[in-house]
């Protein structure tokens, strides 16, 4: 089983990286991009015979003890389609 977990700035933290790539589309002819926002993305497969439910708990405190940081950033966990 695939987990994806997608970890992005809280929309109340600047996202310096993201204006600059904003500012690089836009300077490359996209002027019909207004924002953008960057993040971090993480696969994770799990071994054969986890449970889905116990899988998305553990990959949620995984995302909340080191994957993601809570002051700055949330996180969302998904199975994989």
């Amino acid at each position: 089983m695939k987990i994806h977990v997608y970890v992005t700035l809280k929309k109340t933290v600047l996202d310096p990286q993201g204006q600059a790539i904003c500012r690089a589309l836009n300077g490359m002819g996209h002027k019909e991009i207004k924002d953008v926002r960057q993040g971090k993305f993480f696969e994770v497969e799990l071994a054969d015979g986890v449970a889905p439910a116990a899988a998305l708990e553990q990959m949620k405190q995984l995302a909340e003890d080191v994957l993601a940081n809570e002051v700055i950033e949330e996180y969302r966990v998904e199975i994989a389609g």
